[in-house]
């Protein structure tokens, strides 16, 4: 701490006056900043600057992207994180309920949808089915930052539209001539003076990998950019796993590392002394007897007996040492690798031996939280895939919808449902959404969506079974519906038997046994 000229002569003066004002102004400044934005000893190797996102990202988005696809084709725990990303995010994939007021319509509509996900339909090449396009797009984004969906339409589907998946890598960074004189070109993408994306210059590739020198223009109404924007200046992707790589990294190298120290101290080696010189004794180059054992080339075998030389003798080299304690370092670095992501331990590392079921209950309910962020996500690329299914199964005549242009929206209306996980506890589940239902917190709508199905399915699902049953000759309404239908027909049984066996039940003008009106008293009764 620097001190004025006034300091100097009140420490000449008085040491003691001196030391106290400067500890005072010490301690001042300490009280009116930020630990986090002082310079002092402990933060001076921490460089930071404020500039654009895309300042920041852009000299970083390749090297971060190259090192994750590494630690993607060699690392068990980016995987491991990826496979728990796929399989919570898409799934089995979604359902599509169309939702258009004719039932006809919607029934013809997501038959063709279902149609229209297979490999050979929805993919350009011909390889990928819809679900599988999707779970590519999802570890794409979290590996490379993000993924091109684009529209291409052909003739080799069912109808002329299908998907074409573009990496990232294949934006024209080098190109930046923008095809309008008032817009700009950065990173590939064309932008419009509000900085929204009106074009995307793909840089084009031959079948084996070689890049082809001019670019193609692709209209951004033809383009879905898949990646997520964590700022306003942010116009490109960048890696979802950029803030854990090198922990990662880290425990790679630390289980290399372990495993190494584990299989040197798993050797055993035997050093033979020498009773006396392989050349025989004295100056003389005369060889020494024959019947010598040499050690070169042997090898120990269980069980093995040898004979030793006369004199010779053995050191056994046996490396000792414990392992450093691998597993408890491995385990706190995959839960802090997995709060990076949002997400827990227990969903990364697949172990269950420290939870019960409030606990997995709790950790899967802020997992879905997660999740659902990247759901909302991929549900609006969903979405505009379904509008321009829609729009081509009209064109081509697969459809008859009259006056679609005019009511566009209302033909395009849709919802999906996700397919449903398994209960961790199946009674404690079922309970509590029994209980949920008995109390009006949910409705069997919702409560169906949330098992994957449509509730107009399921009752006439269940209304199918109960007929055929019934037709059979076997009543299942006790074993669907928990007794309550064969509570209902014994009382109404014994209602009938009762009002039968009361000899003014057939005059309705007859008085009750009480006195009041017979017509009063039945409407009581079956209230």
């Amino acid at each position: 701490m620097l001190l004025s000229w006034l300091d100097n002569a009140i420490a000449f003066i008085s040491p003691e006056w001196g030391v106290k004002r400067a500890a005072w102004r010490s301690a001042y400044k300490e009280i009116r900043n930020y630990d986090a934005g002082n310079g002092s000893r402990l933060n001076a190797g921490w460089s930071v600057s404020n500039v654009s996102a895309e300042m920041t990202d852009r000299t970083s988005r390749e090297y971060i992207r190259a090192r994750a696809r590494d630690l993607e084709r060699n690392s068990d725990i980016m995987n491991s994180i990826l496979w728990a990303r796929k399989r919570n995010v898409i799934g089995s994939g979604f359902q599509l309920q169309a939702k258009t007021s004719d039932e006809d319509l919607n029934t013809g509509l997501e038959k063709l949808w279902k149609k229209w996900c297979k490999a050979r339909n929805c993919d350009v090449t011909g390889v990928q089915s819809l679900n599988q396009i999707l779970r590519m797009a999802v570890v794409r984004k979290h590996v490379d930052g993000g993924i091109l969906f684009v529209k291409r339409y052909t003739r080799d589907g069912m109808i002329p539209f299908s998907l074409q998946m573009i990496e990232v890598d294949e934006l024209d960074t080098m190109h930046m001539i923008p095809g309008n004189p008032k817009h700009r070109v950065v990173g590939g993408i064309e932008y419009n003076e509000y900085n929204r994306p009106v074009g995307y210059w793909i840089r084009q590739y031959q079948i084996d990998g070689i890049s082809i020198a001019d670019p193609v223009y692709v209209k951004s109404d033809d383009v879905m950019f898949y990646y997520s924007k964590r700022r306003p200046s942010q116009i490109r992707e960048m890696s979802d796993m950029a803030h854990t790589i090198t922990r990662i990294r880290d425990v790679n190298e630390f289980v290399t590392a372990v495993s190494v120290k584990q299989r040197i101290e798993a050797c055993l080696a035997v050093f033979i002394k020498k009773a006396l010189p392989v050349s025989g004794i004295g100056r003389t180059n005369t060889p020494v007897n024959d019947n010598r054992v040499e050690y070169d080339g042997k090898r120990l075998s269980p069980g093995m007996i040898q004979e030793m030389n006369a004199g010779d003798e053995i050191d056994v080299v046996n490396p000792t040492g414990q392992s450093a304690d691998a597993t408890s370092f491995v385990k706190l670095h995959q839960k802090m690798i997995g709060a990076g992501q949002g997400i827990s331990y227990e969903a990364t590392s697949r172990d269950m031996s420290e939870t019960n079921y409030s606990s997995a209950r709790q950790g899967a309910i802020e997992d879905e939280l997660t999740f659902m962020e990247e759901e909302e996500q991929i549900l609006s690329i969903l979405d505009e895939i379904y509008e321009t299914f829609v729009i081509s199964c009209v064109l081509a005549g697969l459809v008859s919808i009259p006056q679609f242009w005019e009511n566009k929206e209302d033909y395009l209306s849709h919802e999906w449902i996700k397919m449903p996980k398994k209960w961790i506890d199946p009674l404690k589940e079922a309970n509590a959404t029994k209980t949920a239902m008995n109390f009006g917190i949910k409705t069997y709508k919702q409560i169906a969506a949330e098992n994957g199905t449509d509730w107009r399915t399921q009752i006439d699902d269940m209304a199918e079974v109960l007929e055929y049953a019934s037709e059979k000759g076997i009543d299942l309404g006790g074993v669907l519906f928990d007794g309550k239908l064969n509570e209902e027909k014994e009382e109404q049984k014994e209602y009938d038997t009762a009002a039968g066996g009361n000899s003014n039940a057939g005059d309705p003008d007859a008085a009750g046994a009480d006195g009041t009106d017979g017509r009063q008293g039945s409407g009581q009764r079956e209230g």
